[in-house]
């Protein structure tokens, strides 16, 4: 379905559309440790949010998707001051943080639409850079990548409530096609690792579970406290400054510290960060395997950081749990795990493309085996990398 022939039959006036896009992100190691300032390691995917718009000059946003149902309406100076809790609040608390640093006059009339199955994949990040790229090229404003991560973060953190680090961000916006990035999400500081070119062939897989809705919403943010609380009673234990609780991360306090005080930890808070430190770990090995052009590690490696997320982390629906076990026992598969939060949406594997008409296979089959209410909904795709969003 052609984006720009849907957008002439709600606006048919409007003959100058333009397009904002940003690709989906897939984060092979590193999840779950941004939001504590850990090493991070991803790529985009060709795959995203596209967004065809017009300028508006009365300063009117006007939003409608092809994902979602409902028409949104909003002015760029008077924001609601808090969420709505509907799908169009990333791009209202955008709207509002950008609109307080920059001089704005003109909104835009925009129709969303998505690629690939909302959940996992990062698309709340994803439309967030594509709207404020459409907002800021409306606006002749001119953000550098740093800042539009930013803004992006603010959205999610201080509008929507969504304690997330800025790894979504991050990928979507530094990641080059061909080239892994390496990121510390402590001072932002990375790296692009250029494919190397004795690599055997590879490609992204993704299993979309079919799991639209979750109740778990609560248990994202649950989780990002119990590792700020591991990491202020680590600091307590080794009688290191602690100051505020809300400035505490895991980064702070060295293995060393943990590995002499973690068996007095709470048990959950002990678990969480055992995933921190051990997916530290991780994304520094993983980013020499790639850089030596060495996928099997990369991808065993990214085996071991979905069972840390699932074990340690303790995060990861049924249905995602189901499909990495699958993904374990599937050949031509490097490494994988469930791709987001864990609560629903889809995994993420590393395959080797002679393999895909069997790997598509297999993976159907025997999901739908467990799950057969996901019949019709269950759904495989397969990507490649990707250059991040156009500033």
């Amino acid at each position: 379905m052609d984006l720009r022939e849907e957008f002439l039959k709600l606006y048919p006036k409007e003959k100058e559309i333009q397009i904002a896009f940003c690709p989906y992100r897939v984060c092979p190691i590193g999840a779950h440790s941004d939001h504590q300032y850990g090493m991070v390691s991803g790529f985009a995917i060709d795959k995203g949010i596209e967004i065809a718009y017009v300028p508006s000059d009365n300063g009117v946003v006007e939003l409608q998707s092809m994902n979602f149902e409902g028409k949104v309406q909003f002015h760029i100076h008077d924001v609601p001051p808090v969420k709505q809790n509907d799908w169009a609040d990333y791009l209202r608390g955008a709207t509002m943080f950008l609109a307080k640093q920059f001089e704005m006059k003109k909104g835009i009339y925009a129709l969303i639409k998505g690629s690939l199955p909302i959940g996992g994949l990062s698309s709340s990040a994803a439309v967030i850079l594509a709207y404020l790229s459409a907002l800021c090229k409306a606006n002749q404003l001119m953000l550098s990548k740093s800042q539009l991560i930013e803004f992006a973060l603010k959205a999610e953190n201080c509008y929507v409530g969504v304690s997330c680090g800025k790894l979504d961000q991050s990928c979507e916006v530094y990641s080059k096609k061909d080239h892994l990035l390496y990121l510390d999400t402590k001072d932002d500081s990375y790296e692009l690792i250029p494919r190397n070119p004795n690599m055997k062939p590879f490609e992204f897989a993704i299993f979309f579970s079919g799991v639209e809705r979750t109740l778990a919403g609560s248990a994202f943010n649950m989780r990002v406290d119990e590792m700020k609380a591991a990491s202020y009673a680590l600091k307590a234990f080794a009688g290191m400054e602690y100051g505020k609780f809300e400035d505490s991360r895991l980064r702070d306090v060295p293995r060393e510290v943990f590995e002499q005080y973690k068996d007095k930890l709470p048990g959950n808070w002990k678990k969480r960060a055992t995933h921190f430190y051990t997916e530290f770990d991780r994304v520094n090995r993983g980013a020499e395997a790639w850089r030596k052009g060495d996928i099997e590690a990369l991808g065993k490696l990214s085996f071991e950081s979905g069972h840390s997320s699932i074990y340690d982390y303790e995060t990861g629906s049924p249905e995602l749990k189901a499909i990495y076990d699958i993904m374990l026992q599937t050949d031509g598969i490097y490494g994988g795990r469930f791709s987001g939060a864990g609560y629903k949406g889809c995994c993420m594997a590393l395959i080797d493309p002679s393999f895909e008409e069997q790997i598509k296979e297999t993976l159907t089959k025997r999901y739908l085996e467990q799950f057969p209410q996901y019949q019709g909904k269950f759904s495989v795709h397969f990507c490649q990398s990707a250059d991040g969003c156009e500033v």
